[in-house]
């Protein structure tokens, strides 16, 4: 890659992204290799003064450090990247807009000529381009750049996976891969396919310079691939079968750019203090870095000790140290690896430590008692709150009715600490549930009325329905959720319902049915419709009275297929109208634009009702028609304009009829805007000088003028 760069805009949250920013998007699909995963990123460093990670490291023990200075050619950052090159990089204020921790690639000639690029990068970079605060991310991407013809499909196959990419509608392969664009989320880098980091190959000469996996302006074989596959090979392939047509492109020489770690950082875990009622006390610093380093806690005179280093053991390290005398709020220490070059620090604000002694909740009180101590004795101690109930006052919180699982309490002086829940009182058994009705609202004689307690709550085993009141009837299902009964006189019937369970029995619950006498049914088969050919059509019969059952059925026009003739609101689709037949004369073509007309039957046990709908296809106009048949090439050129934008297809024949002619070329769409325009060579009209023209939604013009010219 020759430390050649491109700028692409990330979006902050967006985990994977395939990228074509000028039009169409190409697709691109990641392919599992056919062998296991050998190795990954695993360690995140310390976060550095600029706010990144000071290094990643890898399955093989390999850390990398950021590449974010201009002064050195191994491993720097691209000038453009920052706000004035001719100074030395400084955080905030002369800091790049992205950086590297391995910045690798390779650069191939595909069989055609066209040149063909692949990025591996582990990169540093701002969520919203700039530098801020907050906004640090490091992400994994993978990147593959080359021109093809649209529709082409191609397997790429790299050190870090395999991916199947297709040419977007400008002739493009685009595809970016970024995975870890959340701001401070350091450890999603883990999740890319970046990883293991690569390396100049030591078999093969020269080898790279000392301290750094490679020179980047120099092509080079590479080892660290997890799959094995040090090389970048560009296959051809069936876009519908992915069988592979035939190799297009290889290379196994990489531009590398990395430089090893030298420095660990340092990360001060946590820094408290413990005093006493004259100030007098110790501070304890909890810090981390990479074994073996010499971390230093920075001596302070205000608080009476000398600079003095942490004891360590496997990358923690330790520290205790006087106190003399008050401590004033904020007080901050500074640790700092003094091993670093430039020695790396780290300051932390001191906070006490507090330590929760008692943290019960009474359930038969509802009430929850909670105890606190803090580290910091001094004769005004510090207040200490419990999150989301308030200060601790020695009393406890009342009106408990569900405390949290823990509690976090909180210290003015910093310090905070969570410690769980410890529950008493007597323990909880299940309540009785509760029983609840309804019934159909309307009801007639001979129908049937539903019964339903689904709307009963608690742990249930048990319904029972009973009959309280009203002409006696034969309760069906009366042990179930929803009961049935058949009346057959009007009346008022009231029932109610019991449930029980392991809680014990409900109060029962009642409803009254009012029955009226039976009155037939009343079929409304719902308004006269006027739709576009081709489109769904919705039937409404929702307004027929005391039905107990619908059929519909077509009486007469197309024929077309109803789903769900049996309910209220059936719908079918508008079936197009067929147009003639290619080449033509199609003698036996009837033009029918006749509507469909359907009927409502719907049946009670006091009779049958029915009612009829017509739905009727929107006319459709042909305007502005101009006609004309050059003899000269045999050329046909026939346009118009619908009066119904509906993409629908038309179709042209020679003649005053659809009939008895030749078909015009092949049926054409009208578009969004209601044109259509037809161009095509035959047939020779002969003699006749007119053609007629039908739509696939019903429209027609027949014996339209042609003009003819040479």
């Amino acid at each position: 890659m020759k430390k050649t760069l491109n700028r692409w805009s990330i979006t902050a949250g967006v985990i994977v992204a395939v990228v074509a920013p000028l039009a169409g998007t190409a697709a691109a699909v990641v392919v599992n290799p056919p062998v296991g995963r050998s190795g990954t990123l695993t360690q995140v460093g310390p976060i550095a003064e600029h706010g990144f990670p000071a290094w990643y490291r890898d399955s093989n023990g390999v850390r990398l450090e950021a590449c974010t200075t201009l002064d050195d050619p191994l491993c720097s950052t691209l000038p453009d990247e920052v706000p004035n090159p001719d100074e030395p990089v400084s955080y905030p204020g002369n800091f790049p807009g992205e950086f590297f921790y391995q910045l690798a690639g390779a650069e191939l000639t595909l069989a055609d000529g066209t040149e063909a690029s692949i990025g591996m990068d582990l990169e540093g970079a701002w969520a919203a381009e700039e530098v801020r605060e907050g906004d640090q991310m490091v992400f994994g991407r993978i990147r593959i750049r080359f021109d093809a013809t649209t529709g082409e499909a191609f397997r790429v196959t790299h050190p870090y996976g395999i991916d199947e990419v297709v040419a977007d509608d400008r002739g493009r392969i685009r595809m970016t891969e970024d995975i870890g664009t959340t701001p401070g989320a350091f450890g999603q880098a883990f999740t890319s396919r970046v990883g293991p980091f690569l390396k100049w190959d030591p078999a093969v000469g020269p080898q790279a310079p000392a301290g750094y996996t490679g020179d980047p302006g120099v092509d080079h074989k590479v080892v660290g691939s997890p799959y094995d596959t040090n090389f970048v090979r560009i296959e051809q392939i069936d876009p519908a079968t992915k069988a592979v047509i035939g190799q297009v492109g290889y290379t196994d020489l990489f531009s590398v750019q990395g430089r090893y770690a030298v420095n660990a950082g340092v990360d001060v875990d946590q820094a408290t203090y413990t005093t006493g009622a004259n100030g007098n006390g110790v501070i304890e610093v909890y810090a981390s870095s990479e074994p073996d380093e010499v971390i230093e806690v920075t001596g302070d005179s205000a608080l009476g000790f000398s600079t003095t280093p942490l004891r360590g053991s496997g990358g923690r390290y330790y520290g205790r140290f006087p106190v003399t005398g008050p401590l004033p709020a904020g007080t901050t220490i500074e640790v700092v690896n003094a091993g670093d070059v430039p020695v790396a620090k780290k300051t932390r604000k001191l906070v006490d430590v507090v330590r929760i002694t008692a943290a019960e909740y009474d359930a038969d009180a509802r009430t929850l008692a909670v105890k606190a101590v803090s580290s910091d004795g001094d004769s005004t101690p510090p207040t200490l709150t419990v999150t989301g109930f308030g200060p601790l006052t020695g009393s406890p919180f009342t009106g408990v009715v569900a405390p949290p699982a823990a509690v976090t309490v909180t210290s003015s002086g910093g310090g905070s600490v969570t410690a769980p829940i410890t529950g008493g009182g007597a323990v909880f058994g299940p309540v009785a549930p509760v029983a609840a009705v309804v019934a159909d609202a309307a009801s007639v004689a001979g129908q049937r009325v539903r019964l339903d307690g689904s709307g009963s709550a608690g742990v249930i085993t048990s319904y029972a329905w009973a009959q309280t009141s009203g002409p006696a009837v034969a309760l069906e299902d009366a042990a179930t959720r929803v009961a049935t009964f058949t009346p057959q006189q009007p009346g008022e019937y009231r029932f109610q319902l019991v449930v029980a369970g392991p809680g014990g029995t409900s109060t029962p619950a009642e409803v009254t049915v009012t029955v009226t006498g039976a009155a037939p049914a009343t079929a409304n088969a719902g308004p006269d419709q006027t739709v576009v050919r081709g489109r769904s059509v919705t039937l409404d019969g929702s307004k027929s009275t005391g039905a107990e059952s619908y059929q519909w059925s077509r009486v007469s026009g197309p024929a077309v297929t109803l789903t769900g003739a049996t309910t209220a609101k059936p719908s079918f689709v508008y079936p197009a109208l067929a147009l003639p037949a290619a080449p033509g004369p199609n003698a036996a073509y009837i033009y029918n634009n006749d509507p469909v007309v359907l009927e409502l039957t719907v049946r009670n046990a006091a009779g049958v009702s029915t009612a009829r709908v017509t739905v009727r296809p929107q006319a459709e106009t042909l305007s502005g028609l101009a006609v004309r048949y050059r003899t000269g090439n045999n050329e046909w050129r026939i346009s118009g304009t619908s009066s119904v934008l509906a993409g629908q297809r038309v179709t042209a024949v020679v003649g005053s009829t659809l009939s008895g002619g030749r078909v015009v070329g092949t049926p054409v769409t009208v578009d969004a805007a209601g044109a259509f325009s037809l161009r095509v060579t035959g047939p020779n009209p002969g003699t006749v000088r007119t053609i007629s023209l039908v739509t696939s939604i019903g429209g027609q013009s027949l014996a339209v003028p042609v003009n003819v010219t040479n």
